[in-house]
């Protein structure tokens, strides 16, 4: 059992479950429905969790979703991905990560991908990742995400899903904030 981040286990298709003993949520693929501690889910509840269709409730979402492979190849890419980061899906898929990351943090981010998808673990599952991105036109954006880790059945990590947010607008908006609260203090100092 991985200790952070989130797995994916093979219980029921398309559901979440904090079925781990760490009580991290595992998405479930295939057999009986569970909830916390393995507990059956109700038949009203799982046909609830079933009727969710992940493609669609990813293409609803207003948050772009992003999910790559063990190499870092993107797998998945929904609309709010190609809204925030102007490339579409058919341009994204296939390629690796940097097309979103900044190349002077490339190097960085490509340790700190390796080291997760050896060790199985994140912090960024609960911890929200606050970093600099680049869209297609070269615009750099304020983004943050959390990231959930995607397990074979042997507990293999073989990807990751990042959820990701543009906080550009109220990066800039706090960044202009602390340097008019830096302009006041010196005025307070010289006055």
């Amino acid at each position: 059992m991985k200790t952070a981040g989130t797995a994916v286990c093979n219980a029921v298709p398309a559901s979440w479950c904090p079925c781990g003993q760490d009580g991290a949520p595992r998405l479930h693929r295939g057999g009986a429905p569970t909830i916390h501690g393995n507990t059956p889910l109700t038949e009203r509840t799982f046909a609830m969790q079933s009727a969710i269709d992940f493609a669609q409730l990813a293409e609803a979402i207003g948050d772009a979703i992003v999910i790559s492979d063990a190499a870092g190849n993107i797998t998945y890419w929904n609309r709010a991905a190609t809204r925030m980061f102007g490339y579409t899906e058919a341009e994204a898929m296939g390629g690796t990560l940097d097309l979103i990351i900044p190349e002077r943090l490339r190097g960085r981010h490509w340790e700190g991908y390796h080291k997760t998808m050896e060790s199985g673990q994140t912090r960024y599952g609960n911890d929200v990742l606050r970093v600099p991105a680049v869209d297609k036109a070269g615009r750099t954006l304020s983004i943050a995400f959390t990231v959930a880790l995607l397990c074979a059945p042997n507990g293999a990590v073989t990807g990751i899903v990042a959820v990701i947010r543009d906080e550009t607008a109220r990066f800039q908006e706090e960044r202009g904030l602390r340097k008019r609260l830096a302009e006041l203090e010196a005025q307070a100092q010289q006055g």
